[in-house]
């Protein structure tokens, strides 16, 4: 908004420009190097992640796990869904749903039951003398 600023901005300094004139500068990369590591230190491929379905411990539970894999709560959780409603909660249906591997959701079915919790009533009845 100042003139006088925009003058002075766009004003040549002849002295300067003379000055510049003799400056002489050369540049060059060094020489690439390339170390003969057998390829011990190539990038790693990332692996995918995904958000996990978070359960009820809130900033305890894990937030990403790798694709093909699941935390504890998620697989309580689908063993769980899976006892309550196996029409719905098939292993297809799980699979899809966390990105697993059906051979792998199969095994998981299969061979983790979550167990069930259940008490008895107490009985009124005097213990049975021998």
């Amino acid at each position: 908004d100042h003139p006088e600023v925009k003058e002075e901005i766009l004003r040549k300094d002849d002295r300067l420009l003379t000055l510049l004139k003799d400056v002489y500068v050369e540049s060059r990369d060094p020489p690439v190097q390339v170390k003969d590591g057998g390829g011990e230190h190539l990038p790693c491929k990332q692996e995918e992640k995904r958000l996990t379905k978070l359960g009820h411990l809130g900033a305890l539970d894990v937030k990403k796990v790798s694709k093909g894999k699941i935390s504890i709560v998620e697989a309580l959780t689908l063993l769980n869904n899976h006892k309550l409603h196996p029409q719905i909660w098939t292993a297809e249906k799980i699979a899809a749903e966390y990105s697993l591997e059906l051979k792998d959701v199969n095994s998981l079915l299969e061979f983790f039951i979550p167990f069930t919790v259940q008490e008895f009533p107490k009985e009124t009845k005097k213990a049975i003398k021998s």
